[in-house]
């Protein structure tokens, strides 16, 4: 497979037959060029796909008109950020680069300031970064940060409300009958994942029923993690009969780890997630979960940045409300037990 060489000034300037001199004034909105010689400069730009250097362009301007959404990956939660995100800059003369500087896992720590420092200066005008492991950067434009791990600190940061969601999450199952609640958390040092379980914890608290540490595991997160956290959690003789489980991945698999221990979600075993990702309606049983508004939560990041890089002050904190979304994979407890049959009456009884 062949690429076409990237298309110069020279090459419009050849096919529109005026000068380098006259095309780069095109390009940069400078004066003392005749309309009729723009349009047509602007034609042969179009026809050729002629687009100007990123870094050249910012030697000359300092600005790119490009900003950055960094992720640690590309996974469910972060794509719908993304999906916010690009529908805000849309309109704005912005240009959106997306970019994936973790290590594949989520767990490296420091990966936004390598990612910052390949991109700052040349390629970005400022970022939104994505759940990022250190909010402190040195690199002298805006960054704004979506759930940082360490919570609000200095740093520009959108989040939402995950010690409410929690508190809606658990009252759900409690309202449903359940006491033995277990909790499948988040990593330890993710602030969203300690505020989900001390929210688990006051609800429990509040209603006056104790919390059984057994029933309380890390999870990560994560698909494989939360697999074997589950396992161990519904391999317990008095295992829990529902599950509030830190986000959405980790309550799907919770409920194939479920399915395949022969348990029936949620007749035998109720089970609500956190983040509202698309997959959690079409999963079976759609999952009930707490809802992040997600890419609500990209726009306004997005939309922060904007108006920082332009100059204008903002509230350096937008955090944003979880709210409960109830589908089919929880269920009252103790589970309704079809009435035992009665035995047949009249003359068909006397006769058996």
């Amino acid at each position: 497979m062949t690429f076409p060489e990237r298309v110069k000034m020279s090459d419009v300037a050849r096919t529109a037959g005026v000068s380098v001199a006259t095309v780069s004034k095109v390009v940069n909105g400078r004066y003392g060029v005749a309309r009729a010689t723009v349009e047509r400069v602007r034609e042969v730009i179009h026809q050729l796909g002629y687009e100007a250097s990123l870094g050249a362009q910012s030697l000359r301007s300092h600005r790119t008109n490009v900003l950055g959404i960094l992720v640690a990956e590309f996974e469910p939660f972060s794509t719908e950020l993304l999906k916010g995100a690009s529908k805000e800059v849309a309109g704005t003369g912005y240009q959106l680069l997306a970019y994936s500087g973790g290590d594949g896992d989520g767990t490296a720590v420091g990966w936004e300031r390598r990612s910052l420092a390949r991109l700052s200066g040349t390629l970005i005008d400022g970022a939104v970064i994505v759940t990022p492991t250190v909010v402190e950067t040195k690199q002298g434009f805006h960054v704004v940060a979506v759930d940082p791990h360490t919570g609000p600190s200095g740093l520009p940061t959108v989040d939402s409300d995950n010690f409410a969601g929690a508190v809606l999450a658990t009252n759900y199952l409690l309202s449903l009958g359940h006491r033995r609640i277990g909790h499948i958390s988040g990593r330890a040092d993710l602030e969203s994942a300690r505020l989900r379980e001390a929210g688990f914890r006051r609800a429990m608290a509040d209603a006056g029923v104790a919390v059984d540490e057994r029933l309380v595991r890390v999870g990560g997160f994560r698909v494989e993690s939360a697999a074997a956290t589950a396992a161990d959690l519904l391999g317990l003789p008095d295992r829990p009969t529902a599950v509030f489980a830190g986000n959405d991945l980790s309550a799907i698999s919770t409920m194939d780890v479920a399915r395949a221990m022969g348990l029936t979600v949620p007749d035998d075993l109720s089970v609500i997630g956190f983040d509202n990702i698309p997959e959690s309606a079409l999963v079976t049983p759609q999952l009930t979960t707490i809802a992040q508004p997600l890419q609500r939560m990209g726009a306004e990041a997005m939309r922060m940045l904007i108006d920082l890089v332009g100059g204008i002050e903002r509230d350096p904190h937008v955090r944003l409300p979880t709210e409960l979304v109830v589908r089919a994979s929880c269920a009252p407890y103790p589970p309704t037990r079809p009435a035992p049959r009665r035995p047949p009456t009249g003359r068909a009884a006397s006769s058996a």
